[in-house]
């Protein structure tokens, strides 16, 4: 069982790290985070779970507006272009121990993420307040950077910061700038983990009229604001098909470029443009799309427990 939220604070305060909790309503993106602490001048953080082919994970934590290139990282750890990929929700669940959209340094104190490297945005360093989730969607730690790394070293682990958008030349005569960061080792993952299902995080139904913040010295409130051709049939389960977050959006990316390209007939595309367009957008169309197929998992689940507790109450009147 991986740390609670409120083991993690107590294990801060013990640490003597000062920082700030505050409670909002369930967020499933930097956006909907930024509604309730953007005003409080911090400098909010978008983070991400990677596995490269040889299921070694990453943590990497970015500034919200920097440009995270899978790809290009990839190439600076020495895996290839296509070396990285999104780490699936179950990895989630098994490794870091919190649901999706939790994901967070602060996960790296639990054991079975002791083999997960880490990689952090070097707009962080030297900053004196920094957002991050605190194992749990619901809320949000603000401390500054000299915490973070009390809370890094505290775990064995040096800080190091990186520029995640830098695009050095890597080949024969310029070896990956980023290798060093690749784990030597890989989680022992349980045989019942591809077939676990993912932790799903609180719902909330009604936002609060007050966000909360909780620490050993400080409290803020703040106003929430709220034809005829037979097509073969496919053998995919459409369900399926529809959840695979990647294929999703090479689609959408394949379609906008159709249209776009339909309507300048007259003119020439260059494909760069295209490519340039993914490029900077990819990885956070991955980010909201796997919140969003969450946050439907989330409402499913809750409108099942609903159905099955009104079935109950029925056949109780019957009897």
């Amino acid at each position: 069982m991986g740390f609670t939220k409120d083991q993690l604070l107590d294990r801060l305060k013990e640490l003597q790290i000062n920082f700030v909790c505050y409670d909002h309503p369930v967020v499933l993106t930097v956006e909907a985070q930024a509604k309730y602490v953007g005003h409080l001048g911090g400098l909010l953080s978008k983070n991400l779970l990677l596995k490269d082919k040889k299921h070694r994970y990453y943590v990497v934590s970015a500034l919200a507006n920097t440009n995270v290139d899978l790809k290009v990282l990839s190439q600076r750890l020495g895996l290839g272009k296509g070396g990285l990929r999104m780490a699936p929700e179950e990895s989630l669940q098994e490794i870091l121990q919190v649901p999706l959209g939790c994901v967070t340094p602060f996960a790296l104190i639990n054991e079975s993420a002791g083999t997960v490297s880490f990689l952090l945005d070097q707009g962080f360093k030297s900053q004196e307040c920094c957002f991050f989730h605190p194992l749990s969607n619901d809320a949000t730690i603000s401390l500054g950077s000299s915490g973070l790394e009390k809370f890094l070293t505290s775990l064995g682990r040096k800080p190091a910061y990186v520029d995640l958008e830098a695009t050095p030349l890597v080949g024969k005569d310029n070896p990956p700038d980023l290798a060093d960061f690749v784990p030597s080792g890989v989680p022992a993952l349980s045989d019942s983990a591809e077939k676990a299902p993912p932790i799903q995080p609180p719902v909330v139904t009604q936002a609060p009229e007050n966000v909360k913040s909780t620490s050993g010295k400080a409290s803020i409130k703040a106003k929430v604001q709220s034809g005829t051709t037979e097509k073969p049939k496919s053998t995919v389960n459409p369900l399926i098909e529809a959840t695979d977050v990647e294929k999703v959006i090479e689609e959408i990316f394949a379609k906008f470029a159709s249209a776009v390209q339909s309507e300048n007939k007259q003119e020439e595309i260059e494909t760069s443009l295209f490519d340039g367009v993914r490029k900077r957008i990819t990885t956070d169309l991955q980010m909201q799309m796997m919140s969003f197929k969450n946050a439907a998992y989330s409402q499913g689940f809750q409108a099942g427990v609903e159905a099955v507790r009104i079935a109950m109450k029925n056949m109780s009147f019957r009897s």
